[in-house]
């Protein structure tokens, strides 16, 4: 009778550990994702800092049309974009990316021409009919087992001051986090990002004031976002937007 008890008991509390558990994955994948995934295609003006609009745009980003394509890459691992942990295929802007280039974005990272190490970058020009974009500017996170978000607020200023140098008025950026695999708040780095993009602005404008840059305007932004987390990534713009209006 005790023994029957005991295991009544024991599978109660298993059952229970269980659903706390269930219950827990759920809030977190409902905090960093919508359940009703939007069309790819879709392009929404989340509000404007010092006159760059920023623009929610469900796109990969081998086919966003910009002047510049930005790409954030962690340190190379073997197959790291292809990975169980990472987005499928049909979703991976990543895995498109690399195919647009025709393996050309695998080899690199491979043969160690682009380490991935935080903030580091590398320019490429691509070739006619491959990218939307006439260039790529590849961005490193560095370790993926050390990434914080706080790191995006600095991708973010290196991301617009290599755009201003290259002469740019709009680009596009992909943060690629979700594409390697790495669960990180959808918001919280999407924000992080538009603080990155003011700050450099910002600090471009003081060198024009006194005469000391002669870069173009920059006026857009494009936030590439995936179908599941382009609500809760505008939410995050929109948060970080109100929140550098202030200042």
């Amino acid at each position: 009778m005790k023994n029957t008890l005991r295991n009544t008991i024991s599978k109660s509390l298993l059952i229970a550990g269980l659903a706390i558990s269930t219950l827990t994955f759920a809030q977190t994948t409902t905090a960093n994702s919508s359940a009703t995934p939007a069309k790819v295609g879709t392009m929404k003006n989340w509000g404007s800092v010092d006159g760059i609009s920023m623009i929610g745009l469900v796109q990969g980003p081998s086919s966003a049309d910009a002047q510049l394509q930005v790409a954030c890459v962690f340190e190379y691992t073997d197959n790291d974009i292809h990975s169980a942990q990472a987005l499928p295929a049909n979703l991976n802007g990543l895995v498109h990316l690399d195919d647009a280039l025709k393996g050309e974005f695998t080899n690199i990272r491979q043969s160690g021409q682009f380490k991935g190490h935080s903030l580091e970058t590398l320019l490429i020009s691509t070739k006619k009919g491959s990218l939307s974009a006439k260039k790529l500017l590849l961005i490193g996170l560095g370790d993926r087992n050390k990434f914080t978000p706080e790191l995006m607020t600095s991708v973010g200023e290196v991301a617009t001051r290599e755009a201003m140098r290259l002469g740019v008025t709009n680009f596009a950026f992909a943060s690629d986090l979700k594409d390697a695999g790495i669960d990180s708040p959808t918001a919280l780095v999407a924000g992080n990002v538009v603080k990155g993009v003011v700050s450099a602005n910002r600090s471009e404008t003081y060198l024009k004031e006194h005469n000391l840059s002669k870069t173009k305007k920059l006026k857009k932004v494009y936030l590439l976002a995936g179908p599941s987390f382009f609500e809760v990534a505008g939410g995050g713009i929109q948060t970080a937007i109100a929140e550098v209006n202030k200042k």
